[in-house]
This record gives C-alpha cells, sequence and structure tokens, in this order.
C-alpha cells in the first residue's frame, strides 16, 4: 500500500504539480494587472508547498515537511501584505 503511493506520488502528483507551476509562471510574466500577476505568484508559491510535500513523501524525509508549513505561512503573510498594499492605492 506504502509503495503505491509513494508511486502515485512519483508519476502522476509531481509532473501535474510541474505543469501546473509552468502555467502560473506564465500567468505571472502575462498578467495583464498587479492583481493577476499576484494571485499567479501566491498560486506558484502554494504549487511549492505541494511539490515539496510530494518529494517529502517520495523520499521520506519529514524535514521537507517542515518546509513546506514555512513556505505557505510566508505566502500568505505576503499575500496580505499585497492586499493591503494595494488597498492604498
Amino acid at each position: 500500500m506504502i509503495a503505491s503511493v509513494v508511486e502515485i506520488t512519483r508519476l502522476v502528483a509531481l509532473p501535474v504539480l510541474g505543469l501546473s507551476a509552468l502555467l502560473s509562471a506564465w500567468c505571472i510574466l502575462r498578467g495583464p494587472t498587479i492583481a493577476d500577476r499576484i494571485v499567479g505568484l501566491e498560486l506558484l508559491t502554494t504549487i511549492g508547498v505541494g511539490i515539496a510535500a510530494c518529494v517529502s513523501i517520495v523520499h521520506g524525509q519529514s524535514a521537507l515537511l517542515d518546509v513546506s508549513l514555512v513556505l505557505a505561512l510566508v505566502a500568505f503573510l505576503a499575500t496580505v501584505a499585497y492586499a493591503r498594499a494595494l488597498g492604498d492605492r
């Protein structure tokens, strides 16, 4: 059972997250407004959290889950700061 979860993560989840990261980068580069670019950046950091969690599952290293948690908290704080900055404009 555990080996199948690792294989599904390696063969399905990581490539899908990689493709999602490319599409999110495209959104950041081509976003017509700053709000679109901020949403793309938030999506990219969320995908980064998912990738770090998947790599943690594949390699069996729980330390990467801590990295995922910290990245998620920093992304949240950055989004709040961007929203506040846009609200002041």
